[in-house]
């Protein structure tokens, strides 16, 4: 046999030798009924088109992609909504009485101004340009003229979009801020009396009263936030401070 013959090539009596070695080499038995030998495709791992195994393979892989990608804009979407809120959720500035939470506000809120021309006291203001998505929104500014929480809350029903609201037990559940005493700064503290704040406020004793030695008594369950005694204060600056109230 030459070098470049194949063992079809072989004559009928070489390839009976061959036979017989095999034969051989497999405890006589025939080649095809050996344990653990698979001609032809099931030998391969892999399952071929058109048998069972593939479709579920690639029934497998299509879901696994579907949920992929719905996993993945899921958290796309979470990371939008946090982003948003943190830019825009938190509260930076003080409200008119009945303003929904800060979202809803903005969303709510035309820039009309009508709000603004009704507040006797001229607390109501438009944020600067530079408040961002808050810009033009009505706001109150407690440093340079607080709300004197009219009774009849005329702000909140000038509104005609929703974004203030009259709240039905009126005052009751209104905190525009959360009121603070810095005691150090009082001068009650330091033996001088005063109770400029108590008188002030527009509410009575039941959100600012004095004690015996005529301190301040903060009462939070009836303050409403409107910032009177902040700028009634004798002290500069004030020993009372306002904050704001963290939007819903």
């Amino acid at each position: 046999m030459g070098l470049g013959g194949g063992v079809g090539d072989a004559p009928s009596g070489e390839r009976a030798g061959l036979d017989d070695a095999l034969r051989g080499a497999a405890g006589g038995e025939p080649l095809g009924q050996c344990p653990g030998f698979r001609p032809g495709r099931q030998d391969l791992r892999v399952p071929l088109a058109g048998q069972p195994r593939a479709h579920l393979l690639m029934d497998t892989r299509a879901s696994d992609r579907r949920g992929f990608f719905r996993e993945t804009f899921g958290r796309l979407l979470q990371e939008v909504r946090v982003r948003t809120e943190q830019r825009v959720a938190p509260r930076r500035h003080f409200r008119p009485p009945g303003a929904s939470d800060e979202l809803a506000f903005l969303a709510s809120c035309t820039r009309c101004g009508d709000c603004i021309d009704v507040c006797p006291v001229h607390a109501i203001v438009k944020a600067p340009p530079g408040a961002g998505l808050a810009a033009g929104t009505p706001m109150i500014d407690p440093g340079i003229q607080a709300c004197v929480a009219c009774a009849d809350m005329p702000c909140a029903h000038a509104c005609q979009t929703g974004a203030l609201v009259p709240p039905a037990d009126g005052w009751a559940g209104v905190h525009l801020g959360i009121l603070e005493l810095e005691p150090e700064r009082c001068i009650t503290f330091h033996g001088v009396p005063c109770g400029v704040c108590a008188r002030a406020c527009p509410v009575g004793e039941r959100a600012l009263a004095l004690d015996a030695g005529g301190h301040p008594i903060l009462k939070p369950e009836g303050c409403v936030g409107c910032g009177v005694c902040v700028t009634a204060c004798v002290t500069s600056p004030s020993s009372l401070r306002l904050s704001l109230v963290a939007s819903v």
